[in-house]
């Protein structure tokens, strides 16, 4: 495999250092999707603030998730249109669920979507995401439900869908999908692996006879608690994202 960077990979002479590292990280955070298999062709979004901005940096409209470089992520404002120049087109109405979030959450900084298999199948059980697993403990507290209007596209159920959120960093797209969103792009990486593990496991156990051993919730919600301590705290999500990514480009070049 051929290493050396393409134009496309090359920063801009008007792009400053900090957004062009945001635009690497979050170019490798769509890579990882592809990557894990969590895509949904070349819908969804996954979109970062730009710090000290307005502004949103998020995929172009027709782009597999592989093909997303640096350089070619769409910078577009609160309502999804381009404030930059492009060759590709923006998704305004794909990115409505984007633009709510992240016009109410000041402690939001990137948002991910994504509707897999399994997470997709949680979110059309009416009990939602279970605790009793290691990686559902983890998420004790953290997920709000929505119920499903049809396609996210229309301005006024964006009140509605933070309502269902609150505070929380798991929006959970009854009938749909799954939301989920936190500080920066490898906090929500975390996340939402450990969102996709959870629905693994719930949905396997599922299909396997007897019961499940039940966590007392006062355990589930310990589980919780340290996870949110390491995240915050321990640069542990940092590590995570950087292992993957490392991952991801050592077997991609040995396949190639």
């Amino acid at each position: 495999m051929d290493l050396t960077p393409t134009p496309q990979q090359l920063q801009p002479a008007h792009c400053s250092d900090s957004e062009w590292a945001l635009r690497c990280q979050l170019a490798d955070a769509y890579h990882l999707v592809d990557y894990f298999g969590w895509t949904e062709t070349i819908f969804n979004h996954i979109s970062a603030r730009i710090p000290g901005s307005d502004d949103y940096l998020v995929n172009p409209f027709g782009l597999n998730y592989d093909e997303v470089t640096p350089a070619n992520l769409l910078k577009v404002d609160l309502a999804g249109h381009k404030v930059e120049p492009s060759v590709y087109d923006a998704n305004p109405a794909g990115f409505a669920l984007h633009s709510a979030i992240h016009g109410a959450r000041e402690d939001v900084h990137c948002v991910m979507h994504t509707h897999t298999t399994e997470v997709s199948a949680i979110a059309l059980k009416r009990a939602g995401f279970g605790h009793d697993d290691f990686y559902g403990a983890q998420l004790t507290g953290r997920v709000g439900y929505h119920a499903f209007e049809g396609i996210t596209l229309f301005a006024d159920e964006k009140s509605r869908m933070l309502s269902s959120l609150g505070d929380k960093h798991i929006l959970v797209l009854r009938n749909h999908g799954v939301a989920v969103c936190e500080l920066d792009i490898a906090r929500t990486f975390f996340l939402l692996w450990t969102v996709q593990r959870a629905a693994e496991i719930q949905c396997a156990a599922g299909a396997l006879a007897g019961d499940n051993v039940a966590l007392p919730g006062a355990v589930s919600q310990r589980c919780a608690d340290l996870t949110a301590q390491l995240i915050r705290e321990d640069g542990f999500a940092e590590k995570f994202f950087d292992a993957m990514v490392r991952q991801m480009r050592s077997r991609q070049a040995r396949r190639g």
